[in-house]
């Protein structure tokens, strides 16, 4: 195995270039736990800890920029209010170590369906950066997932950054695990209301073969709170709604049976946590409206 370790960005592109099969390794997570296991061996790991522009973040007028490598640390203390599902999402991944090297765009490369960034980019609406040297491209979220840790990434492609909408209205996430800390995700479910667009999105993880979002499940209740004029009254939403909603959401998986979850769990689940979620969210926007304090 040959450890390439450019200087910049330009050089890992080239190297990438040169050596298509390499493996990009920024916190090593996953990468180094598939090799120390002995699940993956490859040519070439490219070490993208020395190009600075990856672990560098940028808050615009209306979307946050967010380098591959910035850690969940640095999300959950710096951007809460910018990004709040992801902060929440941030806070449930591994132990303090594995969140101060872990980021964004390693959970994006390995593209695990359990990966725990997934259902908040889903939700807030994010593009994937990613370039080579033949150019810059972006890919919406929902599109980069192809299969069971696959992604829409080119042999000579790197993530370079994720945009991410800022937050216009609350967000939460929610994960079910076998314990309390440091788990693979038995399934996860993330949902942001989107008051400028009077809309309300989801991201479900860990109960299908890519990440998905529950898009019946939303074009179901942006009807029902546009019909009901919820977003101008900020009335309650009836348990019939929020009913209806959450057996939409259960019903957009297709989960496994596995070591930590059966199939008809992961559909309860998932029903249980959009109910949950909206619940919570809700009583958030008709409590403060847009303002987005306490949300993560």
């Amino acid at each position: 195995m040959d450890f390439l370790r450019p200087a910049g960005w330009e050089d890992a592109l080239a190297a990438k270039a040169e050596h298509p099969t390499a493996v990009p390794l920024a916190g090593g997570t996953d990468v180094m736990v598939e090799i120390n296991f002995d699940h993956r061996r490859p040519a070439y790991l490219l070490d993208l800890n020395r190009v600075g522009d990856l672990f560098e973040w940028s808050v615009g007028e209306d979307h946050v920029r967010l380098g591959a490598s910035v850690p969940y640390t640095r999300i959950m203390e710096n951007l809460r209010t910018e990004l709040p599902g992801l902060a929440l999402a941030s806070h449930t991944v591994g132990s303090p170590q594995i969140r101060n090297r872990g980021s964004v765009g390693g959970n994006l490369g390995a593209a695990s369906p359990a990966g725990d960034a997934h259902p908040a980019l889903l939700a807030a609406g994010a593009e994937v950066e990613v370039e080579s040297v033949r150019g810059v491209r972006r890919i919406p979220v929902e599109e980069f997932y192809t299969g069971v840790k696959r992604n829409a990434l080119a042999p000579d492609e790197l993530i370079k950054a994720v945009l991410i909408k800022k937050a216009s209205g609350p967000q939460q996430f929610s994960k079910v695990g076998t314990r309390n800390a440091m788990v693979i995700a038995v399934c996860a479910f993330g949902i942001a209301l989107h008051p400028d667009t009077r809309t309300v999105k989801t991201g479900i993880g860990s109960a299908a073969p890519t990440p998905l979002r529950a898009r019946v499940a939303e074009d179901f209740l942006n009807a029902a709170l546009e019909e009901g004029g919820f977003w101008d009254n900020g009335g309650i939403i009836t348990p019939s709604v929020a009913k209806e909603f959450a057996a939409l959401a259960s019903a957009a998986c297709n989960p496994i049976d596995d070591v930590r979850g059966t199939a008809a769990y992961r559909r309860h689940a998932v029903g249980v946590m959009a109910r949950r979620t909206l619940g919570w969210a809700w009583e958030q926007y008709r409590a403060t409206g847009t303002t987005l304090e306490g949300a993560a």
